[in-house]
């Protein structure tokens, strides 16, 4: 005893066990925190409040669970347990035989089961844990979960003195690709378009909608909006209808926010919400929202500038509805604006739509179910109508008669294309 004045002077717990082995562990080691869950393979296991694992050694010889030390260094090994052991969480009683017991290793042909930072230095009574992380899920194992562990080194205890394991909570591990492949509800514009249900990440439809540009829930919705029957056919026939309604269905509760986008042009200035679902349109002065009823002629018209709009959409204007009160006033006489299902600005758009419906293009027209539309105008294009001939790509220049407010189209002869009285 002699020999270590200074260590049973500084723990009291090893004088009482190096008089008697036999007497239980009164120093253990302990995680200074609980884990922050959930854990995924490949992902740094840290505190719950995000900082790196301490290891702290505890002293209970007087009823107390208190901080010590010892005068030497210790050193740990971090293993994984079975998530079952110990079978009751407040059991502290377990041996060092069952403790190891329940160690678990790697799958036959796998990475170690725990890859980093394994063996750490207890100095001063505590050891920080550096980099550390799972390699393999929990879900094969009976319990489907694990614990992580922290014990002496085998071989390095000095002296004989047992110091009693750390051990965490259970918990399960899941694959990395859950959390890097999961879906977004709802869905952002900038969002990969692999967040949609039903497109998996590098999947035969991502990997079809990529090549054709693609890229976004933006740029799904736009095309969506634009040539729905151009989107089932890139998506292919492995895309069944049912498939199909799941993720227009999904990506038709994207916040689409308040950012409109302006195509202008001699004539006509053509508002768009960013899917390209027109808001209004201007022609010399006056102002036509989808909601106008028109005649199939105007409606192609308008339609054929929103096309082109969404070929040249990186050179159209960009402005913020909400900060555009005159973009706002698009009520006409008693008409209301409405707004759409998810509680967008009434200067976003003036189109509805219900969330809980969406659309299965068959036939490659756009044909609303329950009032709900995903085509650009709102109207239906599957009407026969036979178009009149066009000057430089356009239609007859649109014009507004002074005495009775009516459209007419202004060529080598006036002739009435649409008559609609605006109210004043």
């Amino acid at each position: 005893m002699r020999q270590w004045p200074h260590s049973f002077a500084r723990s009291p717990s090893l004088r009482l066990q190096a008089l008697d082995q036999q007497q239980p562990s009164t120093l253990q080691l302990w995680f200074s925190k609980r884990l922050s869950l959930p854990i995924f393979t490949g992902s740094r296991i840290l505190e719950v409040d995000g900082k790196p694992i301490n290891i702290v050694l505890m002293d209970k010889s007087s009823g107390k669970v208190v901080p010590t030390s010892l005068p030497h260094a210790i050193k740990l090994e971090i293993v994984v347990l079975d998530g079952d052991f110990p079978p009751d969480d407040n059991d502290e009683d377990w041996t060092s035989e069952e403790f190891n017991r329940h160690i678990v290793k790697e799958r036959i042909g796998k990475r170690p089961l725990l890859a980093g930072e394994l063996n750490v230095i207890m100095r001063d009574g505590i050891a920080p844990i550096g980099d550390i992380e799972f390699t393999d899920n929990s879900c094969w194992i009976r319990c489907r979960k694990f614990r992580v562990a922290v014990r002496v080194a085998p071989g390095t205890n000095q002296g004989g003195v047992r110091i009693r394991e750390a051990i965490s909570e259970a918990f399960a591990v899941k694959d990395h690709r859950g959390e890097l492949y999961k879906k977004h509800y709802p869905p952002m514009l900038h969002d990969e378009v692999w967040r949609l249900e039903k497109i998996g990440k590098d999947g035969a439809f991502h990997r079809k909608l990529s090549s054709e540009g693609i890229k976004t829930v933006q740029d799904f919705l736009k095309l969506a909006v634009i040539d729905t029957l151009k989107l089932r056919n890139i998506l292919g026939i492995g895309m069944s209808d049912k498939m199909w309604e799941v993720t227009i269905k999904h990506a038709m509760t994207c916040d689409t926010g308040s950012k409109m986008h302006i195509y202008r042009g001699p004539d006509y200035t053509i508002f768009l919400d960013p899917v390209c679902k027109l808001i209004r349109a201007d022609f010399n002065g006056h102002t036509f929202s989808n909601r106008d009823a028109m005649s199939p002629l105007n409606k192609a018209y308008i339609d054929k500038l929103v096309k082109e709009a969404y070929a040249r959409w990186n050179n159209l204007e960009e402005i913020d509805g909400v900060l555009n009160d005159n973009i706002a006033l698009l009520t006409q006489g008693d008409q209301t604006v409405e707004q759409f299902a998810n509680n967008q600005p009434a200067a976003a758009s003036v189109v509805t739509y219900d969330q809980n419906q969406y659309y299965s293009d068959k036939s490659g027209s756009y044909v609303a179910n329950n009032n709900t539309q995903i085509g650009c105008c709102e109207w239906s294009l599957n009407q026969a109508y036979s178009p009149a001939p066009f000057a430089n790509g356009f239609p007859f220049s649109f014009s507004v008669t002074q005495s009775d407010g009516e459209i007419t189209a202004s060529g080598s002869s006036s002739v009435d294309v649409d008559v609609i009285t605006r109210q004043n």
